[in-house]
């Protein structure tokens, strides 16, 4: 059996087409896990990276500085 020219459709089975189409028509999308519940006022773990300076900056205010982070953040980002 030779090839079809390049550029012509290939017959379909009429069959796999109609089991194709149903197939699509039937099945259920996928759904992703739902988010887990956010807890006002938690905190999450993050890996963040910075600029030395601006680490610096924050740690010369001595222990805390990770909240100063975290407040500056939150000013930033109007809340």
């Amino acid at each position: 059996m030779s090839k079809p020219p390049i550029g012509t459709r290939r017959s379909t089975d009429p069959r796999q087409a109609a089991e194709a189409a149903f197939k699509k028509a039937t099945t259920k999308p996928v759904e992703l896990p739902p988010k887990a519940a956010v807890i006002p006022g938690t905190r999450e773990m993050v890996s963040l990276r910075i600029d030395r300076e601006v680490l610096d900056f924050f740690q010369e205010g001595g222990p805390g500085w990770q909240d100063r982070i975290n407040d500056a953040l939150k000013k930033a980002a109007g809340k």
